[in-house]
């Protein structure tokens, strides 16, 4: 099998650009035409494929040729329907190549028009149960410190992406569902307006504006797919870095621990699986020891914990209103506006509760 692409070679950053576009629908066959240019000596008919997961946002499929070592997987991640509309792909790749220096985001082979391929990380990803073993969280924890300590070149004083790509992600959501199945859906679901959503986000805006939070570099997307745990190397990796940008450093622990409830939009338990006081307490103790290089005091655990139960209202809104634009473009079968709907409802049923939330009275 032969293909003529048009390569332009990235040598200096370490990958290159593919001008191939794959086909979600047909995900080994342009699989085969990214693996032909980033690992020409593999023998076609050997290469093996599996379907890793069935993302709600992404396609990943895993390429191994018979005879060699699974540690040699190449991952191809193709992008969903329309994504490139809420996400920036030359940031992400930016992203990639910062972090992995680092050594905390996998080397990246190749990008293409509609995706990317990256080294394989073996591993598996967390769980609901796995996301709470004291062993495992604490390397999340620990993680995710050395994330936010990174620095970017040129970048001095750093804004929170969270409101404008709020913001930008609401002016997405259709005036009215293209489909009437959607539309009615989301009439029956009784889902909330652009205008009420509009509302919520300056609201908070105002209020949390005034937490006196660092703003640091962060993932911004820490469900349990996107960890990897690798028990022989005691280590945990982050992976899918779409949405990494400078956020507050609040909203980054806040959404991992919404995140502890799942993605399985018919067994989404908020009372059930979020995390409980003391647990955030000494997950975040366990942040601030490697974020500050030194024991907090309660107070420093206590006030950061405040702060991350107001940021888990943000998180809510946010993924509620990606949910809503998922709805109108994406090809994947799933819920959507289930999704949105279980996560809104969340946040109102939340809202006086965690903003009313005080930090300690001592310094």
């Amino acid at each position: 099998m032969t293909v003529s692409v048009r390569i332009m070679e990235n040598r200096h950053q370490g990958f290159e650009h593919i001008s191939v576009t794959v086909n979600e629908n047909d995900l080994e066959s342009g699989a085969l035409k990214i693996l032909q240019i980033i690992r020409p000596q593999w023998q076609v008919a050997s290469i093996r494929f599996k379907l890793l997961t069935d993302g709600i946002t992404n396609k990943l499929i895993g390429c191994l040729p018979d005879d060699a070592p699974e540690t040699e997987t190449v991952l191809v991640r193709v992008y969903g329907n329309k994504t490139d509309l809420l996400i920036d792909r030359k940031a992400e790749t930016r992203n990639i190549l910062l972090l992995s220096k680092h050594g905390l985001a996998p080397n990246l082979y190749a990008t293409f028009e509609n995706g990317l391929a990256y080294r394989f990380q073996p591993g598996c990803t967390l769980t609901k149960v796995s996301v709470r073993r004291p062993e495992i969280y604490s390397l999340v924890a620990k993680k995710m410190a050395r994330l936010h300590k990174v620095k970017v070149d040129a970048v001095d004083k750093p804004s929170p992406f969270i409101w404008k790509k709020s913001r930008d992600f609401l002016n997405l959501v259709p005036e009215e569902f293209s489909a009437p199945k959607t539309r009615k859906r989301y009439k029956d679901l009784a889902l909330p307006s652009q205008t009420d959503l509009n509302e919520e986000i300056i609201e908070l805006q105002k209020i949390l504006e005034k937490t006196k939070t660092p703003v640091v570099f962060c993932h911004n997307d820490l469900l349990l797919g996107n960890v990897v745990f690798t028990e022989e190397e005691n280590d945990v990796t982050f992976i899918d870095y779409e949405y990494a940008a400078f956020n507050y450093q609040p909203y980054d622990i806040a959404n991992h621990f919404a995140e502890f409830v799942g993605i399985d939009v018919n067994q989404l338990d908020y009372s059930k699986d979020f995390p409980s006081k003391d647990f955030q307490k000494d997950w975040i103790r366990v942040y601030l020891q490697e974020f500050n290089g030194s024991a907090p005091d309660e107070n420093q655990v206590e006030d950061l914990c405040t702060n991350v139960i107001k940021f888990v209202l943000v998180s809510h809104l946010f993924w509620g209103i990606w949910a809503l634009i998922q709805a109108e473009h994406s090809n994947i079968e799933f819920d959507y506006l289930l999704f949105a709907k279980v996560r809104l409802d969340e946040y109102f049923a939340k809202k006086r509760e965690y903003l009313s939330a005080n930090p300690s009275k001592t310094t």
